[in-house]
């Protein structure tokens, strides 16, 4: 097979600073729209490198957990750095491995950008470790009351796993590796295969900027894997404290199973699939039925649907104006030319999963794309009907399809639109499509609606994820395994912490975020009120 070349990539893991190879398996990655391998050989990481990663990362929480929110922010702030100056050999690197368009990867090196010192930010500012004091009473009848004083602590080294359609966003030095760092938690990451060339690059920044603001070795690992082994044995490591993953229900559960039968179990924040259900209510459809189906077009049809909140169900009642609504998503959503899947493994299961689906006797396919497509790794895309009635009794209609791919349940009334509803998995996202005087009329639905989802979207669509402190990325199960928190934003740091308490402390001895004097100007809650007053 042909190969292409791309930058000067080592394929060795990064065990702490250095680069290290004592593994035999090797493996290439794919460039899926030239259709070949790319040159570079990566080194599997040996079980030798799997527990020195772990064990530096474990002597390093010593000494970067007590870091204070400044030195932290240096160090975030220059990986970002480090990161631009890889200039265009990361972009180059982005696109021969994923298939996708430069424009995209531009685009996502300024999102981890913006990550980082969004992090960077929070944790100079300081105020995110909720400190909490109730001052104490020893005069206090009939039992005197003890001073207590509670913050968030980092819980130790976390292991990241690289998600496979954001390389960078949700990869190396992504939202997981920033927030653990962010919260005083060396990372290991389990880099993903498809873009082990993408990881280097990034994994050498972040060491760069490790190095140079004084972190110590081991706060950061990048450990390569073809397979499921190296990211087996690192959630069954005992030093390990908790895991980051973005993939498939089927990934995240067999994660969150190891670590659950752990002699120590620990947890597994997965952010897995996701349908994003799309409710169309009749008086939009009747006023703006065209302009929705051409949004939809695009949404579904975005980053050849592989994002985790690509819209793949769309909800309505039977009526003329959803008939029209959908031919109109029919006529919209061929004109759009098939774009590159990020590997052939990628189109392969997208296949299977339609196919699956569209074998239902109940499904109709709507429309698909019939032009001839020179690349076998691009996706047609596909639009299929379904009755209520089938939908709520089938629950393989319920699954996932990755890629441009979107099931429409024509329901016969209000309450079957209802019963479909609640028939659903957790999801990460939900949409209303009304207009605002219909929306109390089904407001029942949002209650149900509430019940499924992480985020509730009105008159938008699901595809985008903003980063800020008000977005929750993650829903029930199984759209991640815990809905109490989320994947993007700055209250991300959460899953990498524990509340931790002193009791009766000599006030020289506490953290410097506890203490009366508040050297740091922190807001701190104070005997149940709110201030960055000193005590």
């Amino acid at each position: 097979m042909a190969t292409t070349t791309i930058a000067n990539i080592s394929g060795q893991n990064y065990i702490g600073n250095k680069l290290s190879v004592t593994g035999k398996i090797t493996y290439k990655t794919y460039n899926p729209e030239l259709q070949e391998e790319n040159s570079i050989p990566f080194y599997e990481a040996s079980d030798n490198e799997i527990n020195e990663a772990v064990s530096l990362a474990s002597k390093a929480f010593d000494s970067y957990k007590t870091f204070s929110g400044k030195k932290k922010a240096e160090f975030l702030n220059k990986i970002a750095d480090e990161i631009l100056n890889l200039g265009d050999a990361l972009v180059t690197t982005y696109c021969s491995e994923t298939g996708l368009p430069e424009g995209r990867a531009v685009g996502e090196r300024t999102r981890t950008i913006f990550q980082l010192r969004s992090f960077a930010e929070l944790v100079s500012s300081g105020s995110w470790v909720e400190a909490s004091i109730d001052t104490g009473n020893p005069d206090r009848t009939p039992m005197p009351k003890p001073d207590l004083r509670r913050m968030n602590i980092p819980l130790g080294p976390i292991v990241v796993f690289g998600a496979s359609n954001f390389p960078l966003a949700y990869s190396t030095a992504g939202g997981d590796t920033a927030a653990a760092l962010a919260a005083g938690c060396p990372v290991i990451v389990k880099s993903h295969p498809m873009h082990a060339g993408t990881g280097e690059l990034v994994a050498s920044a972040i060491i760069k900027a490790a190095k140079e603001t004084g972190m110590p070795d081991g706060v950061f690992s990048n450990l390569n894997s073809s397979g499921i082994e190296v990211g087996q044995k690192l959630a069954e490591h005992a030093q390990i404290k908790a895991i980051g993953f973005t993939g498939s229900i089927k990934g995240g559960r067999a994660l969150f199973d190891i670590a659950s039968r752990r002699k120590t179990p620990i947890p597994v924040f997965a952010e897995m699939g996701s349908i994003n259900p799309v409710i169309v209510l009749p008086d939009a459809l009747k006023t703006r039925g065209e302009e929705l189906a051409k949004t939809y077009a695009n949404s579904i049809t975005l980053g050849t649907g592989q994002f985790c909140t690509n819209p793949g169900l769309i909800l309505g009642i039977e009526s003329d104006a959803l008939d029209n609504f959908i031919n109109h998503l029919s006529d919209e959503i061929v004109k759009i030319n098939p774009t590159c899947m990020l590997h052939p493994q990628i189109k392969k299961a997208y296949h299977l999963n339609k196919e699956k689906i569209l074998s239902e006797k109940q499904v109709s396919i709507k429309t698909t794309y019939k032009q001839d497509i020179a690349n076998e790794n691009y996706a047609s895309q596909t639009l299929a009907t379904v009755s209520g009635e089938d939908f709520i009794q089938n629950a393989n209609l319920h699954e996932e399809v990755f890629g441009p791919f979107s099931l429409i349940v024509k329901c016969k009334d209000k309450g079957e639109l209802e019963k479909a509803i609640s028939s659903l998995d957790g999801q990460l996202t939900g949409t209303i499509l009304g207009n605002n005087l219909e929306i109390s009329e089904y407001n029942y639905l949002l209650s149900l609606l509430n019940n499924k989802v992480g985020r509730i979207i009105f008159n938008g669509v699901p595809t985008g994820v903003e980063v800020c402190p008000s977005m929750v990325h993650g829903g029930p199960y199984p759209s991640s395994t815990d809905s109490r928190f989320s994947a993007v934003g700055t209250s991300s740091i959460k899953r990498w912490v524990r509340p931790f308490s002193y009791q009766n402390w000599p006030n020289e001895l506490l953290p410097d975020e506890l203490k009366n004097e508040n050297s740091l100007g922190i807001l701190r809650l104070v005997n149940n009120k709110l201030t960055d007053q000193p005590i």
